[in-house]
């Protein structure tokens, strides 16, 4: 299995006592017919208020973009992890988004003492964690970690319209948009597309029968 690469940030000087951090953590990715699911976890500075934070889905790219930089300068820590596309496939998406929040939280320079999980699910993790429905619109750690998830998750699919185009990959992000349909089902699947996936799948499917008729001809 190939394992994630992980961005972290620097911690500072702490201001409270580990055992009362909070660290907010989120996906990005689990519907998309292509690429990986990105997760974050986020331990603000009290001391450092972010104004503005929300669920990144309510914000502007560029207002998004701000944010970003801003919450990479004033976290006490936070990191960037995921799930490859060969883990979701191997795992399904449920599982492989399960592993990529545990990576981000490991992937801390602290330890906090709870982890506030966006949605109804939490990961296995080494400390007490808690799920929040719609954490990202009620807790600010979590809106931290959907920042930092969705623009990194983004900048990749930006990334990767220009490596497979004709998909349309930077518009819709991998989501199952009537383009990315008909371009899959024109082109067939890229390497970064998730064969587990049932559109992904049938156009596999379909690929590979058309090779087959193609070597086989009907008389």
């Amino acid at each position: 299995m190939k394992h994630s690469k992980q961005q972290m940030g620097l911690d500072f000087n702490l201001v409270a006592e580990v055992e009362e951090l909070v660290a907010g953590v989120d996906e990005v990715g689990r519907g998309p017919l292509c690429g990986a699911v990105v997760t974050a976890a986020v331990i603000l500075d009290p001391k450092r208020p972010i104004l503005g934070l929300n669920d990144s889905k309510k914000l502007t790219e560029a207002r998004r973009e701000k944010l970003y930089d801003e919450i990479c300068e004033k976290a006490l820590s936070w990191c960037i992890a995921r799930a490859e596309v060969e883990e979701i496939d191997e795992l399904n998406i449920l599982h492989a988004t399960m592993l990529a929040m545990q990576r981000a939280v490991q992937g801390l320079h602290i330890m906090p003492k709870l982890a506030m999980i966006d949605g109804n699910r939490c990961p296995k993790l080494s400390m007490r964690a808690e799920a929040v429905i719609q954490g990202d619109a009620k807790v600010p750690a979590i809106a931290a970690a959907s920042i930092l998830a969705k623009v990194s998750r983004d900048r990749e699919m930006s990334a990767f319209e220009l490596i497979y185009p004709g998909y349309g990959i930077g518009g819709h992000k991998g989501y199952p948009t009537p383009v990315h349909l008909e371009a899959l089902a024109r082109l067939g699947p890229t390497p970064i597309h998730r064969r587990s996936f049932a559109p992904v799948r049938l156009a596999y499917e379909a690929r590979e029968g058309m090779i087959i008729n193609s070597q086989y001809p009907v008389s």
